[in-house]
């Protein structure tokens, strides 16, 4: 499928192997500007041209502007680095959108109130247990509490499931996606959830100022 794709922009948000899997980046055609923490750059350079960014930096692509957000998350490479921070972006064109990466609650996120349109949130982490740094379905809905977007998409769900753990725990992790939504309905009715399996695709009308 990422051989189809032609990006304008890629954002990764931290180092981690299921968020920068470098085969994958690697099959991406052409050769798009890739958005990284600092620190991050001489992964990609070779096949990317790498722009590094802070919390707080923005860059402009084309008519589109980013800026980099802070996340509560362990965002190194493990076992050997390189370290980096992890971030979330904040992405206005024609309309607004705020991808969390991964991250936990954090006090700044009510910051984002009135200039979000569309909410991509975590909902679970990489495996059957949520691990430090995550949010789980009911601390999702009360970052759509804080932030009030439009729209909300839970994202970091079911999607990342190897071989071996398949065994173990034979069905993949469908449920805290549909544990968001219900718990949205419930505390924050006025944002509409949209629950997208991998590689769907849904469109959203603008409303930037």
């Amino acid at each position: 499928m990422l051989d189809d794709i032609e990006a304008d922009v890629v954002l990764i948000s931290h180092a981690h192997h299921d968020h920068l899997h470098l085969p994958s980046m690697r099959r991406l055609r052409g050769r798009p500007q890739t958005v990284v923490p600092a620190g991050l750059g001489r992964l990609l350079e070779r096949r990317h041209d790498v722009v590094e960014v802070a919390p707080g930096q923005q860059i402009d692509v084309g008519t589109v502007r980013i800026r980099a957000l802070p996340a509560l998350h362990h965002g190194g490479r493990r076992p050997f680095g390189p370290a980096s921070a992890a971030l979330g972006f904040h992405i206005v064109g024609s309309c607004r959108v705020y991808f969390a990466g991964d991250t936990d609650l954090f006090p700044e996120m009510a910051d984002l109130a009135g200039h979000v349109d569309v909410a991509l949130l975590p909902v679970w982490g990489w495996g059957p247990r949520l691990g430090g740094g995550h949010m789980d379905p009911s601390r999702a809905a009360e970052a759509v509490v804080r932030i009030a977007p439009r729209v909300a998409i839970p994202i970091h769900w079911g999607t990342f499931y190897p071989v071996g753990l398949a065994r173990l725990w034979p069905r993949p992790l469908a449920r805290p996606p549909n544990d968001f939504a219900h718990e949205v309905a419930r505390r924050a009715p006025g944002t509409e959830v949209r629950v997208l399996a991998p590689g769907e695709m849904t469109e959203v009308l603008g409303n930037t100022p």
